[in-house]
């Protein structure tokens, strides 16, 4: 791709491209929209359209830019809003794997409640490093020094996305592997529910984690401008826009799309407090997740990190009780397991990490 004299891009964008991933992510969006009110799932997927709308709206600034190229306000919401939109995507499936685990707690790497608040809470770091970083280094009017504090915000920030999503893959990864080895009824993993929701999981995390390798390295060669003012040196991914639409916007398309069609809402139980029993087939409601410490407790521990460090999450197993104080717990006798009941006393502590 030939350069164009004084576009913000180096290239003068395509001009049809936009506008068709506008749509597709429009269209996207819509579904996703009436999936969560088909199967009431604003709690685990609600992210999902805001992601989509976020694209939506960063590729009819791309298509504006495309006759205005040299225009930097257009160039740097662009580029924010690009750079935003796919870690809110990641931010669901964090809800996704949370419900998940939480339908088959006993199998959970950590306490269920524990995964959302720390993935989400590391990704909102994640999101004002980038819509911050990406608002500096792009911004060419501010000074030098204001810029090279964005390009360092910006690439910590896209690091720390890949370090994210192998720690998530990791995680999930477990969660499958336990589901596979460490049910005493066989491979729970032969669940149909269980096994599209991992193997969504897995799908979207690649698909994010492709994204974020190709943006890291995109973004390192053009920390080329600051030494190099020939175009012929820097690098291929930041001078042709091919790249751009492979591995940006037709992958997260298609991870947006994954998730179309095999949405969580159709496997997961819309409650948390609904969890699958021990038999691997029989659905149970219980009292689900429920903090009891103080306010301002929660809002100075939001991970309940004292409760980790003190083993509350294994005394606040809620999965272990039942309604009404009741709740069933196995119990080997004459080498055999069968399930019995137990009273339980009702405990004043949190019965999940935030």
């Amino acid at each position: 791709m030939s350069h164009a004299e004084g576009s913000l891009w180096f290239y003068a964008p395509n001009k049809g491209a936009p506008i068709a991933f506008a749509v597709l992510f429009l269209i996207s969006g819509l579904v996703h929209l009436y999936q969560i009110f088909r199967y009431k799932t604003a709690r685990v997927t609600g992210l999902m359209p805001w992601g989509c709308i976020i694209f939506v709206a960063g590729f009819i600034l791309r298509e504006v830019g495309a006759f205005h190229y040299d225009n930097l306000g257009i160039f740097i919401a662009s580029t924010v809003l690009l750079l935003v939109a796919p870690p809110v995507f990641a931010g669901a499936n964090y809800f996704i794997l949370g419900r998940a685990l939480y339908y088959v707690p006993y199998l959970s790497p950590i306490h269920p409640g524990r995964v959302v608040s720390t993935f989400v809470g590391i990704d909102i770091i994640i999101e004002v490093l980038t819509g911050n970083g990406a608002s500096r280094a792009a911004n060419s009017s501010t000074t030098p020094a204001q810029r090279k504090i964005g390009s360092g915000m910006l690439k910590a920030s896209l690091i720390m996305q890949c370090i994210v999503i192998i720690g998530f893959i990791a995680l999930t990864a477990k969660f499958h592997l336990n589901c596979r080895s460490k049910h005493k009824h066989g491979n729970l993993f032969r669940n149909p529910k269980l096994q599209s929701v991992i193997s969504t999981l897995y799908a979207s995390s690649f698909l994010i984690f492709i994204r974020c390798v190709y943006r890291t390295v995109e973004y390192f060669e053009v920390t080329n401008l600051s030494t190099s003012t020939s175009a012929t040196n820097l690098g291929a991914l930041i001078t042709h826009e091919a790249y751009f639409m492979v591995f940006e916007a037709s992958v997260m398309f298609l991870n947006t799309a994954i998730m179309n069609i095999w949405h969580p809402g159709r496997f997961l139980p819309r409650s948390n407090k609904i969890h699958l029993a021990r038999d691997g087939v029989t659905e149970v409601e219980g009292p689900g997740c429920v903090d009891d410490r103080p306010f301002i407790v929660t809002l100075l521990d939001p991970f309940d990190l004292v409760g980790l460090i003190k083993g509350r999450d294994r005394e606040t197993a809620f999965w272990e009780r039942g309604e009404g104080g009741e709740g069933e717990v196995e119990a080997e006798v004459n080498g055999e397991v069968e399930m019995q009941k137990q009273k339980q006393k009702p405990s004043n502590r949190n019965s999940c990490a935030v």
